[in-house]
């Protein structure tokens, strides 16, 4: 969303700063993931961020995996954000969109690659942040999974103030890194997962996060979080955040493969029949229920 770009909608958004607007692809806690959600999954977010004394920042939306591939899958969706600032609040629709390759995909051992836009408003100069961004991901045995990346936005809205001093203006940070790590805890249950996540910036979007997500199911889990801004004028003070996940209409597990079929039992010199093929795991043709080996069903 458009944040300070000149004296007036500075003072605006480092107003409306108190409640960190963002759009949602599939995420870690803060940032972008390299997980897509897989062909038909319709996924539901709703994501509540606090504050004491504050008005909450809510939001809320879908995304659908629209592509039928495994190797090259892509996701669109948007939200509807609630800040409790008027000017923002008028506009309240962002939209998001992101294409790229699960691990393993291109050779044994490649990344997941992933790219993709979000926080793409309707209203120039208040709310079109417009933040493109590219990332790298692979799951390490015993580890987890480590991301890396970087992002960049609308230089005229995400921005930082002169010297950390308001009076002085602004200027622009609208780039940086975003990296995070996150693991399933089998040892203990393979519902529980743990994160932390971190976007590099003095503007808006610059923040250090960490948490855990508990799935009560394959297609419902919820995140419990707390987020650390780099800047609070520009980002306000650190807020408490409850995610609640939904895959809807996600496609059912494939039936288990048949037994290998034999020769006529009364003819033991019959030559056998050839095995049935066998089938996909589960999640083989869902790759957003499970796009990495160690991420949770829905997070």
């Amino acid at each position: 969303m458009t944040k300070y770009a000149i004296a007036l909608l500075t003072a605006l958004a480092l107003t409306a700063a108190a409640a960190p607007a963002r759009a949602t692809p599939s995420t870690q806690i803060w940032i972008p993931s390299t997980d897509i959600q897989g062909f038909g999954v319709l996924h539901l977010n709703y994501d509540v961020y606090a504050r004491p004394s504050k008005v909450p920042l809510l939001v809320l939306g879908p995304t659908i995996g629209v592509l039928p591939f495994e190797k090259v899958q892509v996701e669109a969706g948007f939200d509807l954000m609630f800040q409790g600032v008027e000017a923002l609040d008028k506009y309240p629709i962002y939209f998001h969109a992101k294409a790229g390759t699960p691990e393993d995909s291109m050779f044994k051992w490649s990344p997941a690659v992933a790219a993709g836009i979000y926080n793409v408003g309707i209203k120039p100069g208040v709310t079109m942040q417009n933040v493109g961004y590219a990332e790298l991901a692979r799951t390490f045995p015993v580890i987890g999974r480590l991301s890396l990346g970087y992002y960049w936005g609308n230089a005229a809205i995400l921005r930082t103030p002169i010297g950390g001093d308001l009076t002085l203006g602004t200027e622009p940070d609208n780039h940086g890194f975003l990296a995070s790590w996150d693991r399933v805890m089998k040892e203990i249950t393979d519902k529980l997962w743990l994160c932390v996540d971190l976007q590099q910036g003095q503007n808006m979007l610059g923040a250090i996060n960490g948490g855990f997500g508990w799935s009560f199911t394959k297609d419902i889990s919820v995140i419990l979080a707390y987020n650390h801004y780099w800047n609070e004028a520009t980002a306000g003070k650190d807020t408490f955040t409850v995610q609640l996940d939904i895959n809807l209409f996600s496609p059912p597990d494939p039936p288990p493969a048949p037994p290998a079929a034999t020769g006529p039992a009364d003819n033991p010199s019959a030559p056998a029949a050839s095995a049935a093929p066998e089938a996909p795991p589960p999640g083989a043709t869902d790759k957003a229920t499970d796009p990495s080996p160690d991420k949770p069903a829905v997070p």
